[in-house]
């Protein structure tokens, strides 16, 4: 296979590799929810609740709708169903991850925690504006007319 002859295949199935793209940031956002829920990543998030001088009941709130942000609209992401509500439920989450949590970091920090949640940042917002695609339950459901898809114009 020639290397012009990969990207016209690569090329032609644009659509495939966003949808591919959408199924990882899904799976991984589900496992983030997962981590959370064990000890060890949410005293992370208690901590630096706590340090911003946040009582309790606001910290357990947060805690709370940033693990059910991930496992739910995660795993709605990664089949691809209401994907661009599922998209903006997680946009708070990782605006605040990336302004307030790990903004001090800086970009060179050994962690790479700023980088990591910024991408994901920028990648909801690419599914918030493209919506699902080809393989999604949305695609399925509610056809090539997905919510927030134009409809084709009929055939005269």
């Amino acid at each position: 296979m020639q290397k012009h002859d990969l990207i016209a295949w690569a090329d032609s199935r644009r659509d495939a590799w966003l949808d591919c793209i959408r199924i990882y940031l899904g799976i991984g956002l589900v496992a983030r929810g997962l981590l959370m829920g064990s000890n060890t990543s949410a005293a992370f998030v208690v901590d630096a609740l706590q340090r911003s001088g946040q009582t309790w009941l606001v910290t357990g709130l947060v805690l709370h709708y940033v693990m059910f942000a991930h496992l739910v609209g995660g795993g709605l992401l990664a089949i691809g169903f209401f994907t661009r509500v599922a998209a903006l439920v997680q946009i708070p989450v990782l605006a605040g991850a990336v302004f307030l949590v790990h903004r001090s970091e800086g970009l060179l920090a050994s962690g790479q925690s700023l980088e990591f949640a910024a991408l994901v940042l920028f990648l909801l917002v690419v599914f918030l504006v493209a919506g699902s695609g080809r393989l999604s339950v949305d695609h399925y459901v509610f056809g090539s007319g997905a919510p927030g898809k134009p409809e084709s114009a009929p055939q005269a």
